[in-house]
Parts: C-alpha cells; structure tokens; sequence
C-alpha cells in the first residue's frame, strides 16, 4: 500500500487454504501458485494513469511484454487488474 511518499499503492491477498502453495510474490506483483495441474503465474497490473510521462507508459508496457514472455508455455497467466485504457474519443 502506498505511503507518505508515494501516490499509488497495490496489495495481493491469497485465500487461506491457498497460503501454503505460494512460490514467490515478486516486487513486480506476479503471484505464483502451484495448482494440481501446473503453475498459475497471477499477474496484478495497474498500469500508469493518465498524466504521467509518455516514458513512464512505455517502460511500463515494455516491461509487462519481457515478464509475460518470460512465463514458460506450459504454465498458465491471469492478468488482471487496472490496465487504464481510455474508452472514447480524443478531443
């Protein structure tokens, strides 16, 4: 969660019965879960809001592209939450 000196904040929360298959929760919020039939990489995104830098944007999609395509493809991805897309016209 964020603090004082941050505006943004995320936290993950993992049903009890889950707690124990946890491999690692990494800085950049991708949950791994050992289910019966393989590995569920969870992938919590809130991508950089409106009014940040252009850089900040990009470096962010650059960024989900390398972890994304860093999962083996017999695992399993969820991405999930807040990706700012912007529905509409540009004025």
């Amino acid at each position: 969660m964020g603090g004082e000196e941050r505006s943004d904040g995320v936290r993950i929360f993992v049903a009890e019965k889950w707690v124990d298959s946890v491999v690692s929760v990494e800085r950049v919020l991708i949950l791994k879960v050992v289910l019966d039939n393989g590995l569920l990489n969870v992938f919590t995104v809130y991508a950089p809001h409106s009014g940040k830098p252009e850089e900040e944007k990009e470096s962010f999609w650059n960024e989900m592209l390398h972890l994304v395509s860093c999962i083996p493809q017999n695992e399993m991805v969820v991405l999930g939450g807040d990706m700012n897309g912007h529905v509409g016209t540009w004025k």
